[in-house]
Parts: C-alpha cells; sequence; structure tokens
C-alpha cells in the first residue's frame, strides 16, 4: 500500500489527498507553500484523530490542476528543505571554524 491516497472525487481542480504516517510537520509546511499559488483558492489540511496516523490535503482551485499543485509543492518544499540544510551546514562550519582558531589562540 502506498503512503499517499486520494479520496474519491468528481474533477481535478479540488482533490483531497491523504497522507499515511504523516502528521503537522508536513502538512503544515505544505499547506503553508500551496497556499501562495496565485490558482488556489483554499488549502487545508487536517488529522483526523490523534490514534490514527494519516493527514489529510485538501486542495481547491480556480481552473488549477490539484494533483500538479500537490506535485509542484511538495517539489518546492523539498527544495525549501534543501536550502535551509545548506544554510545550516554553512552557519555550522563557520561556527566551527571560528572555536577552532579561539582554542589554537589559547
Amino acid at each position: 500500500m502506498g503512503r499517499l491516497l486520494e479520496l474519491p472525487e468528481e474533477g481535478v481542480e479540488s482533490k483531497t489527498f491523504v497522507f499515511l504516517d504523516e502528521g503537522h510537520t508536513l502538512g503544515n509546511a505544505l499547506r503553508y507553500v500551496i497556499s501562495q499559488y496565485p490558482k488556489v483558492t483554499m488549502c487545508g489540511y487536517t488529522l483526523e484523530h490523534p490514534a490514527e496516523s494519516k493527514m489529510l490535503l485538501r486542495i481547491q482551485t480556480k481552473g488549477g490542476n490539484a494533483y500538479e499543485l500537490l506535485k509542484q509543492g511538495l517539489e518546492d518544499l523539498a527544495k525549501i528543505c534543501d536550502h535551509t540544510i545548506e544554510t545550516f551546514d554553512k552557519a555550522y562550519e563557520k561556527y566551527e571554524s571560528k572555536q577552532t582558531n579561539l582554542e589554537s589562540t589559547l
């Protein structure tokens, strides 16, 4: 069984996707990214019950394709995460370099 399901609905402009084994971390970040797109009229997520490990994400559009917007949202979120990791790594290397220089002067 896959980790992404789709609730049966008509059309491609409004869809609800079910992410298995996901929660607020992915839901809130993905909701924010997708909500910024011009064709999106509403994007929200919910966790049905704390005992269930699934997150429902609904995308409603004005003339857009919910599948394509979900794909774009996941790709953009991955880019944001990559940038965050790179920025952190550079800052950590700079910090470590300063610590090494400080220790060598003592």
